[in-house]
């Protein structure tokens, strides 16, 4: 922690060790090329075919990249926290009595290359949550 003085006031800035911006964001949907069509209407996104094999797409927004994946009928958003090293961040979760769930989210290389890695978490209330460590260029 820094403080520093200002006037007669101190105040204190605190430095995160992971940064916690909103990095990454996934829609689930029943059908992605349905969603495809929808938001890309909506919001005038941009599309490619995503990496999980099942029909799914890549999303380019101006300015947080994300993903539609179907099947996944009336889900509500993934929202993805970025962080610096996933490893540490998924010890610190443990630490602060939150879990990590075994579910892989595209955890092949090529996949971590393109896109970074992933992984699902809950807070210590059962909240769901996740983390990205984008790809080394991002």
């Amino acid at each position: 922690m820094e403080t520093t003085d200002s006037s007669d006031l101190s105040y204190a800035r605190w430095e995160p060790s992971m940064a916690g911006e909103i990095s990454f964001f996934e829609l689930g949907v029943g059908d992605a090329e349905k969603a495809r069509v929808f938001y890309g209407g909506l919001f005038d996104w941009a599309f490619e075919p995503g990496p999980s094999g099942g029909g799914g797409f890549a999303v380019q927004t101006p300015n947080v990249p994300g993903g539609v994946h179907g099947g996944d009928p009336g889900a509500g958003p993934y929202v993805f926290f970025r962080v610096a090293n996933l490893k540490s961040a998924l010890e610190r979760v443990r630490e602060l009595g939150g879990t990590v769930d075994d579910f892989e989210v595209g955890d092949d290389d090529e996949t971590a290359a393109a896109f970074g890695r992933f992984k699902f978490c809950h807070d210590d209330q059962g909240s769901p949550f996740g983390l990205h460590e984008p790809p080394p260029a991002a």
